[in-house]
């Protein structure tokens, strides 16, 4: 969560323009984003388990 939380506290303009323009996203576009963050974060764990 702290991780999460950065973005919004150091860059809320920002953070707040990204978040619009990803909600005028296709659903497609957003899966597509869901999957490679959650492969990229399984192949970090596992990478930090070597």
């Amino acid at each position: 969560m702290i991780i999460e939380g950065l973005p919004w506290f150091g860059f809320p303009g920002r953070a707040r323009q990204i978040l619009l323009t990803l909600a005028s996203q296709p659903e497609k576009h957003l899966r597509g984003m869901g999957l490679a963050m959650m492969l990229g974060g399984l192949a970090l764990v596992y990478l930090a388990n070597l």
